[in-house]
């Protein structure tokens, strides 16, 4: 008797098709950094050699791997919940609110302090976790159980984060920035939980029976009910580690500075719609949002100091390269497959 999951297993050809497109990607972003270091060597007192300057600088690497986490770590996320089925628009409001939660609560407990042996900064980071994971789970109940427009309660979720996180700062803090906790946490623990992360993330989505139920219930949803696998459970499961990764992301973008920035669009600046991006960027693979993210971060962290060097570059024209980028990836290469089911809703067949 045939499988009925094996619609929704990736065959080998796939994975092959997958990785050359990383691949692809891989080579052609190594290629324009030869480049430029090429050109920056030989005009050194040009543009392109203040530019060389700026994007092999130590400074630009720190401010790269710190801004990457936010970024990586939502879209790894992103990618739990879209596979299972459930579009988690609402990752940005997930690393608003953790990253308020993990200052709040590092300030509570104090720094130089601990809660049973755990310090202030290490209970803080959980704290973001646990906010994120909440919000996500009633992001969950209303899209999975209640059926509600999956793209509008994300957007709630966003909206909810961007209010409630500010205004929460100014009832304990008195404004909507919070003071400066005299402490962070650096940018190798950051660069050291993407690499976890991405690898753990690859590893359970390839390699264990969760990855294929979760991929299963976002391409063919009706056959994992069929040899009894409850699909609720596994969209939520997936919904959930979206919420984790998205606290681990926002606790270590707020922890990284020690404090929560409340102002205009907060600290997270639309990282997380970028996160969105990235997976997509990447093909829904682990490693390809990883070099996206990463890429993204990179354009930022460039762009600052470029305007630091006097060159007046609008940050919001940076901002919009990913959307662009990934637009030209979509009508080109044209290898980004959402999972089939995505966004639809399932009644479980009795």
């Amino acid at each position: 008797m045939r499988n009925p999951l094996a619609a929704a297993s990736i065959p080998i050809l796939d994975d092959l098709i997958e990785s050359d497109y990383v691949r692809s990607l891989v080579v052609g972003t190594a290629g324009l950094l030869a480049l430029l270091g090429a050109f920056g060597l030989a005009f050194p007192g040009s543009v392109a050699g203040d530019l060389a300057g700026i994007v092999f600088s130590t400074s630009t690497a720190t401010s790269t791997a710190r801004l990457a986490a936010p970024i990586v770590l939502a879209g790894l996320g992103g990618i739990f919940a879209e596979k299972s089925g459930v579009i988690n628009i609402g990752l940005e409001g997930l690393l608003i609110i953790s990253a308020f939660v993990s200052v709040y609560a590092a300030s509570v407990v104090g720094i130089g302090n601990a809660v049973l042996g755990v310090p202030a900064l290490a209970v803080g980071f959980l704290a973001g976790i646990a906010a994120s994971t909440l919000l996500s789970a009633l992001f969950a109940v209303v899209c999975i159980e209640f059926k509600a427009d999956q793209i509008i309660a994300g957007l709630a979720v966003w909206l909810i984060a961007l209010g409630l996180a500010p205004f929460m700062s100014t009832v304990f803090f008195g404004g909507v920035n919070t003071p400066n906790l005299g402490a962070n946490v650096g940018w190798r623990y950051s660069t050291a939980m993407v690499i976890v992360a991405t690898v753990g993330s690859w590893w359970l989505l390839n390699q264990t029976g969760f990855g294929k139920h979760l991929r299963a219930a976002g391409e063919n949803p009706k056959a994992l009910d069929t040899v009894g696998v409850s699909v609720s459970k596994v969209r939520y499961a997936g919904v959930l580690l979206s919420g984790v990764l998205s606290g681990v992301g926002g606790s270590a973008l707020a922890l990284s500075i020690g404090q929560f920035v409340g102002s205009g669009e907060t600290m997270v600046q639309g990282k997380g719609f970028i996160a969105i991006v990235a997976y997509l960027f990447g093909n829904y693979n682990p490693l390809g949002t990883l070099g996206a993210g990463v890429l993204f971060a990179g354009l930022d962290a460039t762009q600052i100091r470029l305007q630091q060097l006097g060159y007046a570059i609008p940050d919001t024209l940076v901002q919009t390269i990913p959307y662009v980028m990934v637009i030209v990836v979509l009508a080109l290469v044209g290898r980004t497959q959402i999972p089939e089911a995505a966004g639809e809703h399932y009644e479980t067949e009795e």
